[in-house]
């Protein structure tokens, strides 16, 4: 898969990292690091404070928000 495909999947709010490995095969870390290597700085800086600890993007935080 083309690397601007998974770094459009990545903007995506609703595409979690767990959705993006099942269709690429690439962890959250290896997004991560494609995501460094490709934008400018501060469009990752940016996607990054975006990303972090959004629910929708970390199925294991959407499951345990719903649990308690």
């Amino acid at each position: 898969m083309p690397n601007h495909d998974i770094i459009g999947m990545a903007w995506q709010d609703r595409i979690s990292f767990d959705e993006i490995k099942k269709k690429t095969g690439l962890s959250e870390k290896e997004v991560i690091k494609l995501m460094r290597k490709n934008l400018k700085r501060k469009s990752y800086v940016l996607w990054r404070k975006r990303v972090k600890g959004r629910i929708t993007k970390h199925r294991k935080l959407m499951k345990s928000r719903f649990l308690t």
